[in-house]
């Protein structure tokens, strides 16, 4: 039997939970993104996590992963390759025999209660036997991204002790909590975090899993709301358009009078930059080993 906690980004996520920081999971489209995160990692002297979308795997037929895996195998601190967000058992078996990945998130949240739970166990041991590390949703995070499936017609579920519980008897590694987080845009008054959930679905299963959050949007995510998620248990935050948005404002500004591999050049050395300053505020920086 493969022992899971030996797996990379199990090991990189313990570490973080039991020494009371996050690693930055940056959501990676294109090689500049690998490239930025691997290289605001070795800077900053921190662990990070390399995420794909299902996306990558079906408009590159894992080409992307392979940089990524090649990237990560390279540098000289902790990173490992993750899949966020993969939403059908085809997709997850398919990203799992690949190889490449370190961890799949399981997200099967847009199917009802007992059949999400019946198809997680099966494809978190479908992973598991491949030495993959796996990651679910308990209730149902609101909102969308780009590489995730349309699921906005369907109503957020908040996550509870108990839901929590039925999600780790699964066999997953990382619980992601829907704790009033949303995915891509908050309203206008900003992220509404129920922080009591947070800390009773914590107290309930901490000693089995670790957690993860999703929708640290941009507009309303820093230092502060970082650190108070940080201090309520969260070990892994993922990030996307805190990094991306720099990718489409550097080439819509530049791209018309750039050479193109200066203009890439650029958009790297900017994401980099926002890449750091979250390091900064989640408190990895230094903790590479």
């Amino acid at each position: 039997m493969v022992d899971l906690k030996q797996n990379k980004a199990y090991r990189i996520v313990s570490h973080a939970a039991a020494n009371k920081y996050a690693v930055p999971a940056t959501c990676c489209y294109n090689l500049e993104g690998i490239i930025a995160s691997v290289r605001a990692a070795e800077a900053k002297k921190s662990p990070v996590i390399i995420q794909l979308f299902p996306w990558a795997i079906e408009y590159a037929d894992g080409l992307l992963l392979h940089a990524a895996a090649e990237a990560a195998a390279k540098a000289s601190v902790p990173v490992a390759v993750h899949m966020d967000h993969a939403q059908s058992p085809e997709i997850i078996k398919r990203a799992a025999d690949l190889g490449g990945f370190d961890g799949i998130m399981v997200d099967m949240s847009h199917y009802e209660r007992e059949e999400n739970l019946a198809k997680t166990k099966e494809l978190v041991a479908y992973c598991a036997e491949r030495g993959i590390i796996t990651e679910a949703e308990p209730g149902r995070i609101e909102g969308g991204e780009d590489g995730v499936a349309d699921t906005s017609g369907l109503q957020g579920v908040l996550t509870t002790p108990d839901e929590a519980e039925e999600f780790v008897a699964t066999g997953i590694q990382w619980l992601a909590p829907s704790f009033g987080n949303v995915h891509g845009k908050y309203g206008p008054k900003g992220p509404q975090l129920d922080f009591e959930r947070l800390r009773g679905v914590v107290g309930q299963v901490s000693d089995r899993v670790d957690f993860v959050l999703h929708g640290a949007g941009t507009e309303w995510f820093n230092e502060t709301l970082f650190h108070q998620v940080i201090d309520a248990g969260i070990a892994k935050c993922n990030i996307n358009d805190a990094f991306n948005s720099s990718f489409l404002k550097v080439m819509g500004e530049k791209a018309a009078n750039t050479p193109l591999t200066t203009l890439l050049e650029l958009v790297t050395d900017e994401m980099q930059k926002d890449i750091e300053r979250h390091m900064d505020w989640m408190k990895s920086t230094g903790k590479a080993w």
